[in-house]
């Protein structure tokens, strides 16, 4: 089959969905299909960066091709990414198959329409965030529930199949679409980092820092909780004066207000915040030597990273949100609390923190039971799979 992809960025671009579909094109081509990627020149969307020149806007990786488009957007808080050439380079390319990613973005639009004026079906992967917690203010939540009530319904209903990642997301996707058809569930694969590097403390040594830490790994943006985690962790400093927290990855908007909150806490260097670790594996490392890893999202409709932090023998802290709990197995896996609360995250945080045997009970759980079901090359039979139904109907 000749698969499109659609994403609204794609590596070096940080994120979940970038990794995920940079996985599924590379896991797509070794399963004997024909894979191009079509995605923007964006580095990140908030703030707004474009690749730097070194980054090629046509290139071929592990025998898929990649499509760097340029795209515009709304200013300020209406933002919303708008392709400018991706409806004519599908004409070009002449896909079987259409595969766009995330719910209410642009190359969903496009997708319907190319399915529209060709005939190309197309499935979408929705990655759905609840309207409450995608990032922006009042402007952009208005925006966004107007595509909710006026546009979505048309867009879901003509995709041949909407994959959803567990059974949180298809429920919230429900809300808004009770008659929803065509509904499939298929889970992300994990694609394990490279190896830690060799000295056993390289990441602590890299970042200075003076004893065991607290790590959160993602954008800094307005869905993960990060405001409510640096007050949880003003509890935690106080009962171990040697704990730091790191807050590892790219601004995603909150970088500011997370730095002011650490000031008006009064823990200065007793938080890192490292930007986003290109090198994976000392990203490994820092995942392998932290004492936790924490993410308190609001909503997460899956989270990778703490697939990365069972495999590197590492406890987890998390919100009871989204795919989360499925994850994490309802806290067999992982230490589950409330989002947004203070309270609860600091008494998890202190506890496990202090739980030695406890952190090992809920670690050697994750990699004997939760860790097998996510394979990428199994994920990606069951997706091809359904290419394959699609295409072939």
């Amino acid at each position: 089959m000749r698969i499109a992809e659609l994403a609204t960025r794609f590596p070096p671009g940080p994120g979940g969905v970038e990794r995920h579909v940079e996985a599924l094109s590379r896991e797509l081509v070794v399963q004997g299909e024909s894979v191009q990627v079509f995605t923007s020149d964006l580095l990140t969307e908030f703030p707004w960066h474009r690749l730097p020149p070194e980054v090629q806007r046509e290139e071929t990786l592990e025998g898929y091709r990649v499509h760097r488009l340029p795209v515009w957007s709304l200013p300020g808080e209406l933002h919303y990414t708008f392709f400018r050439k991706l409806f004519a380079s599908l004409e070009t390319t002449e896909p079987e198959i259409v595969h766009a990613h995330t719910y209410g973005t642009h190359q969903t639009t496009v997708a319907r329409r190319y399915h529209r004026r060709t005939g190309t079906p197309y499935v979408l992967t929705a990655h759905f965030h609840p309207i409450w917690s995608i990032h922006g203010g009042w402007a952009r939540h208005r925006l966004r529930a107007f595509y909710d009530r006026r546009l979505s319904g048309a867009t879901l209903e003509e995709a041949a199949r909407v994959i959803v990642q567990g059974a949180e997301e298809e429920r919230l996707l429900r809300i808004g679409h009770p008659d929803l058809p065509k509904v499939v569930r298929i889970p992300p694969g994990r694609t394990p980092l490279p190896p830690p590097l060799e000295s056993p403390d390289a990441f602590q040594r890299k970042f200075a820092l003076p004893g065991p830490f607290l790590l959160f790994v993602g954008r800094l943006a307005s869905n993960k909780g990060l405001e409510p985690l640096v007050d949880a962790f003003a509890s935690l400093a106080r009962s171990d004066p040697t704990a730091s927290l790191v807050l590892a990855g790219a601004d995603g908007g909150m970088q500011a207000r997370v730095e002011d909150r650490v000031r008006r806490a009064g823990l200065g260097s007793r938080v890192k915040l490292t930007g986003y670790i290109e090198d994976e594996r000392l990203l490994a490392s820092g995942i392998r030597e932290a004492r936790l890893l924490v993410l308190p999202s609001e909503y997460e409709a899956f989270g990778l990273v703490l697939l990365e932090a069972l495999s590197q023998g590492t406890a987890i802290v998390a919100s009871r949100v989204g795919g989360i709990p499925e994850v994490l197995d309802n806290g067999k896996a992982g230490r589950l609390v409330p989002p947004l609360e203070v309270g609860p995250l600091s008494e998890a945080l202190l506890a496990l923190w202090q739980d030695a045997n406890e952190r090992a009970r809920l670690v050697e759980y994750g990699q004997r039971t939760v860790l097998p079901r996510y394979s990428w090359p199994e994920v990606t039979r069951s997706i091809r799979s359904l290419f394959q139904e699609v295409v072939g109907s």
